[in-house]
């Protein structure tokens, strides 16, 4: 089964990429749903996909409810976890996705998830759900069957945390950073609040010119993954404009929140090579910018539910990667309500750290023992300083 769904991706691949790859933890075989990148400049979306084995996230969303629902956590489990208000916050705001390629199913893939869970409709028709092209208009790019598992993964997991928001999806014309870049301008200038990067590449000395062109947006929230393969860094979670997310591995506990958060070995963190540390950061081993800023589930072995049916797409099916916890950031973030004016969206953490749940334990590499890769009490890379409990932290 992994070896028929690599070859797929491998198929899909944009030009200018390698293949998928594949690989086994824990008894769950992932893939990566978009390919490395082989060009400078140029991203891959953060999204694994189960490909074999059953996760241990598998029938926690089915107990929860008590009723017969995909394998991986779904809206009750990831509300019940970050102790969300999503059936009373986020009424008028907007998420923005922004995406490469165009996923020509993903509003009525989109469907089948709310209606799977319950949740309201979020159609074109009615005004919820939105898509355009990386200048705004319909001139759509081409289709791309990795890339569309990451657009599932991402409205999904805005629905899931904020039923009540609005999405817009931007779809860009390339993978490269100048169209993505240009694809978060657009979905700031058509007035989304929160805007949701689930991809990353090499740090180049291009990045300060990108920061000041695409992520400098005061008063609006951008959410980046942190990536996907474990200690390193990758841009542009490393903009000291954004909200750089971690990843954790999330599982049920008998404490008294119900569960419990450890670092996922595959999130990305580390001292960035380029950018400057942003003000409101002060951790003293790295004098750049540290990756990540917070986390959330990503850990494709406590995965979550994700319906996508475009080409080689089997309908419903399991997914992890940063790529699942920067958009349920973003929507975390739409809870809380628009930020202030003029502010910096990524401090906010840091001026309301006992709102978040500390991830202590866990590490996603070899850095000596330092904070940079291993989940200590406070801050530390690969899970920022915690995971939500509720929405305070994202408020300011």
């Amino acid at each position: 089964m992994a070896t028929l769904a690599t070859a797929a991706l491998a198929l899909a691949a944009p030009v200018g990429q390698a293949a998928s790859t594949t690989s086994t933890t824990h008894g769950v075989t992932v893939a990566h749903s978009c390919a490395a990148p082989t060009q400078k400049n140029v991203m891959a979306c953060n999204a694994l996909k189960v490909t074999a084995g059953t996760p241990r996230s598998a029938h926690t969303e089915s107990d929860l409810t008590a009723a017969a629902t995909p394998a991986g956590y779904g809206p009750a489990s990831l509300q019940a976890a970050y102790k969300l208000p999503s059936s009373t916050g986020g009424s008028g705001q907007t998420v923005a996705i922004v995406d490469a390629y165009d996923d020509p199913n993903a509003e009525a893939d989109l469907a089948v998830y709310r209606s799977q869970y319950g949740l309201s409709a979020c159609t074109t028709a009615n005004g919820c759900f939105k898509k355009v092209d990386q200048n705004g208009g319909t001139s759509y790019p081409r289709g791309d069957s990795g890339w569309a598992e990451e657009i599932s993964l991402d409205l999904d997991m805005v629905s899931a945390a904020c039923p009540n928001c609005k999405i817009l999806l931007v779809e860009a014309s390339s993978a490269s950073m100048t169209n993505l870049g240009t694809a978060v301008n657009t979905a700031v200038r058509l007035g989304a609040k929160f805007v949701s990067n689930s991809y990353g590449g090499s740090e180049s000395s291009s990045d300060a010119t990108y920061d000041s062109s695409y992520f400098n947006h005061p008063g609006v929230a951008i959410t980046v993954s942190s990536g996907d393969n474990g200690y390193g860094v990758e841009y542009p979670a490393a903009s000291k404009y954004v909200t750089a997310v971690g990843g954790t591995s999330l599982s049920t506990a008998s404490n008294s929140r119900g569960w419990t958060d450890t670092v996922w070995s595959g999130a990305g963190s580390g001292c960035s090579k380029y950018d400057a540390k942003p003000t409101w950061q002060s951790d003293g081993g790295c004098a750049n910018r540290t990756v990540a800023d917070v986390s959330a589930v990503a850990d494709p072995n406590t995965g979550v539910a994700v319906y996508d049916s475009y080409r080689s797409a089997t309908g419903w099916m399991v997914f992890g990667g940063t790529s699942a916890s920067s958009p349920l950031i973003a929507a975390t973030y739409a809870l809380a309500g628009a930020p202030s004016s003029g502010s910096s969206p990524g401090s906010f953490p840091y001026a309301h750290t006992s709102a978040l749940y500390d991830v202590t334990s866990g590490s996603n590499g070899s850095c000596s023992g330092s904070y940079l890769c291993t989940g200590t009490t406070g801050y530390d890379g690969p899970s920022g300083l915690g995971v939500p409990n509720g929405t305070a932290a994202f408020t300011g």
